[in-house]
């Protein structure tokens, strides 16, 4: 048998190395399933994660409900939902950051708020401005019955759209103040991530993923 000598200076290195807090910079929700959620850890290749298991970087995936996750990171409780992410590194360490995750389509989906107010957007990068469908803005409480309007031709003939400004934008861990948006009675069935919000971040396809980071 093989024996391994352990100086006091080894010993106290692996002491160290046991007693030092994992630490999980970057977690990123890729996938939802009963009781399972596939994750990326600090930019890794996507794991699934069973309710109660924890990964060596110290993230443990603590429930799952409908379309959220929810993971103890380091102590900080989080919830999360498909697209989403939470940092715990340092803020100062770069821009906001997160990850999209497209269907089976080639399609990009975004789990985010406006104004507070939880919103579904299909990522739109030929489309000019955030789109909200009239039903969604009511559903949140914005007021545009007063804001300047407009028409728009649509496949179904020409709609009213109403120009407003939105306080905040929230998908993942990107915020975005006074974004540029227009409301549409007709003709839209979903929310439209637009390049109002987009040309605010770096965008980069990577595969399957699209990453934004803010740049201002």
């Amino acid at each position: 048998m093989m024996r391994v000598l352990v100086t006091p200076i080894l010993a106290a290195a692996m002491a160290l190395a046991y007693a030092w807090p994992a630490h999980a910079a970057d977690v990123r929700v890729v996938g939802v399933f009963p009781g399972k959620a596939v994750v990326s850890i600090d930019g890794a290749a996507p794991r699934t994660l069973s309710v109660g298991s924890k990964t060596a970087e110290g993230v443990t995936l603590l429930s799952v409900d409908g379309q959220k996750a929810t993971f103890d990171v380091d102590g900080a409780r989080r919830t999360l939902a498909i697209g989403q992410g939470f940092s715990s590194g340092p803020s100062g360490s770069g821009g906001s950051k997160t990850v999209l995750q497209a269907d089976g389509r080639g399609h990009f989906w975004a789990s985010g708020t406006i104004n507070g107010g939880q919103m579904r957007f299909l990522v739109d990068t030929g489309a000019t401005l955030i789109a909200l469908p009239a039903d969604d803005a009511r559903r949140i409480g914005l007021s545009y019955v007063n804001a300047p309007r407009g028409v728009v031709q649509t496949a179904n003939g020409t709609t009213t759209v109403y120009r407003v400004k939105l306080d905040t934008v929230t998908v993942g861990d990107i915020t975005m103040n006074n974004v540029d948006a227009v409301i549409q009675e007709g003709g839209l069935t979903v929310a439209l991530l637009g390049m109002s919000f987009l040309n605010r971040t770096d965008m980069r396809r990577d595969g399957e993923q699209m990453v934004l980071v803010k740049r201002f």
